[in-house]
Parts: C-alpha cells; sequence; structure tokens
C-alpha cells in the first residue's frame, strides 16, 4: 500500500554534512508520522526523528541540535550537520498509515558513513 524509497546517504568526513530524502507512494494521504530511524552494526534500530502530518517533530537526544528533519506531504527529508562516528549506520525511512489498523512501512535502506 505504501513504498518508500530513500535516496542521499554516503561517505563523508567527521564535522560533514548529509542530507536524506524518502518519497513515499501509493497511499500517502494520511500518513502520519513519517521519519528516520537507524540501524548501526551489532545494533538495534533507534529512532532518529519523526514528523507529524502538522509538523510536529520528534528528536533523539543524540541527535539534537545536528539534524532537521523536513516534511512536505509524502517527501521526507533529513539534513545532518555535525555528523560524527557514532552516527554511521543504515538509515531507514519510516510511515504509519492508519486504515482499519495501524501499518508500519519501512524503506529499504541508505548507508550513511562518517569516517576519515
Amino acid at each position: 500500500q505504501v513504498q518508500l524509497v530513500e535516496s542521499g546517504g554516503g561517505l563523508v568526513q567527521p564535522g560533514g554534512s548529509l542530507r536524506l530524502s524518502c518519497l513515499a507512494s501509493g497511499r500517502v494521504l494520511n500518513l502520519d508520522p513519517m521519519g528516520w530511524y537507524r540501524q548501526a552494526p551489532g545494533k538495534q534500530r533507534e529512532l532518529v526523528a519523526t514528523i507529524s502530518r502538522g509538523g510536529s517533530t520528534n528528536y533523539a537526544d543524540s541527535v539534537k541540535g545536528r539534524f532537521t528533519i523536513s516534511r512536505d506531504n509524502a517527501k521526507v527529508d533529513l539534513q545532518m550537520h555535525s555528523l560524527i562516528p557514532e552516527d554511521t549506520a543504515v538509515y531507514y525511512c519510516y510511515a504509519r498509515l492508519f486504515t482499519s489498523q495501524w501499518n508500519d512501512y519501512w524503506g529499504q535502506g541508505t548507508q550513511v558513513t562518517v569516517s576519515s
């Protein structure tokens, strides 16, 4: 019902910046929230940031002040500044849709590597 496609990952030096984008297709009118999670090797997937249809945002403490999430209808972006090696992970786009029940959707993931 919903497909999520991410773009924008890559290799960046510590202190650098990257912008991730995610475009949703399919049933996109009532996606709420949309956001980003990440999973580092050997660790559980964790919340990075989410944004509601109304624009309310939620950030993990570890990224507050460095990352900014934004949304334009079915597109959600994550602007990342002051990247540190601990930000290295696969980043997954996320969206929730309520029909007769809550359904969670995930993108295929995009690798972000912060290394000198």
